[in-house]
């Protein structure tokens, strides 16, 4: 079984729950990301801010900006590093998210995305094909 610890992304850029949204949104154009996991001071997983987080600021412009902890989600879906990749893909194609926080002990250890999976799968054919290309060329010579 392929766990989440196999692909998972281990330098995951986070902010503090007091950061500035603006800041967050600055911090997500510049690493070309689309969401981050918000953490507690201790580094527990306090939430996630997002894009569509982010896009509040267009929708209710009478609000005045604040802090991360103003505009991200706190019910957010986690998983452990040995969680299985069936099970968080499985998530993704039942959610309208594109990334699971990995926690272990309470603390960030990681982050898993759609891409992540995705690239994970091309690998594997690639490898497929490698195979089957070595076979053949057995079989020839």
């Amino acid at each position: 079984m392929l766990t989440a610890k196999a692909i998972m992304n281990t330098h995951v850029i986070s902010v503090p729950a007091d950061e500035d949204i603006y800041e967050a949104i600055r911090i997500m154009v510049l690493n070309n990301i689309t969401g981050l996991p918000v953490l507690h001071e201790d580094g527990s997983l306090a939430g996630i801010v997002t894009e569509k987080n982010a896009l509040r600021l267009l929708c209710h412009p009478e609000e005045t900006p604040g802090a991360v902890s103003d505009y991200m989600t706190t019910d957010v879906t986690s998983f452990n590093p040995n969680d299985s990749l069936s099970d968080i893909a499985a998530c993704f194609m039942t959610h309208c998210f594109r990334r699971v926080p990995i926690v272990e002990e309470g603390k960030l250890v990681g982050i898993v995305s759609t891409k992540d999976i995705i690239r994970h799968i091309a690998d594997i054919k690639n490898e497929d094909e490698l195979l089957n290309a070595d076979s053949l060329l057995e079989i020839m010579y």
